[in-house]
């Protein structure tokens, strides 16, 4: 499904998970960024062509200005592409209106960032139920979700505290509650572990993990070979091209206790 400019390269083919990952969820094909300060043309991705399943577990990986973070903002709608054309589930939503695109970022991507970009004055429920509120959930139904969703990180007890009372591993795990508020059919996150320390970096990518086991579908982006090691595809960036796309035969094992997701609903 890759091709890169003057060779033809090979896609890692999804692992067989009974049916589950048959399902296009991304596809980008001849995807170009070009930055144009006036003075200087970057190119920041060069005609990316690249499927993503429904179901899978991936890391986006490379060093800085490889063009992983360009992608990342890209599958997140968050910029859109010079050249070329991303779908998400099988809508073209490369020349969507800013307007459109936000309504797409609030139904369809869950986004967990380095810094966690929790509101500080506002507790951890009220955190959760932001997503929802844009989405115009009634009030019960975001009340709901919510403690749902905090019980399946584990900080069902937590609910009232303000982000600051919580530990690095706890914000970030309500990052994640958020991101799923909406049960969105993608979760994008852009160097989750980046501000944590080890414990809590093996935490957070063990719930990833069960997450993508109940069916989530989850891109990380990182640089640490450690961390992607947990996902089951590793995509490697290098000057905007795909460097090299592989099955992970042996991702990180989780461990065997039912750890910090609880059940998903």
């Amino acid at each position: 499904m890759i091709r890169l400019p003057g060779k033809r390269k090979e896609t890692a083919v999804p692992a067989d998970t009974g049916g589950r990952e048959s399902e296009e969820l991304i596809r980008l094909e001849n995807l170009v960024k070009i930055y144009d300060t006036g003075a200087l043309r970057v190119l920041g991705l060069n005609k990316i062509n690249l499927t993503i399943r429904r179901g899978e577990f991936v890391a986006i990986m490379g060093h800085s200005g490889s063009g992983k973070s360009t992608l990342m903002n890209i599958l997140g709608c968050l910029d859109r592409p010079t050249l070329g054309q991303y779908y998400l589930e099988g809508q073209d939503v490369a020349g969507l209106k800013p307007d459109e695109l936000s309504a797409i970022r609030n139904r369809k991507i869950g986004f967990v960032f380095q810094s966690f970009n929790l509101i500080s004055r506002m507790s951890v429920e009220k955190n959760v139920e932001v997503p929802m509120t844009y989405a115009r959930v009634k009030p019960a139904e975001r009340k709901r979700r919510a403690l749902r969703l905090l019980e399946q990180v584990g900080l069902l007890s937590r609910v009232s505290h303000e982000p600051n009372e919580l530990s690095g591993g706890q914000r970030q795990r309500v990052a994640i509650a958020r991101a799923l508020a909406n049960d969105p059919p993608l979760l994008l996150a852009d160097e989750p572990t980046g501000n944590l320390d080890s414990q809590a970096s093996v935490e957070i990518m063990e719930l990833f993990a069960r997450l993508h086991e109940s069916g989530v579908t989850v891109v990380v982006v990182t640089h640490e070979d450690n961390i992607a090691a947990y996902t089951h595809r590793i995509i490697t960036f290098q000057d905007g091209r795909i460097l090299s796309d592989r099955q992970n035969e042996h991702p990180t094992p989780v461990s065997s206790q039912q750890g910090l997701l609880h059940r998903l609903t």
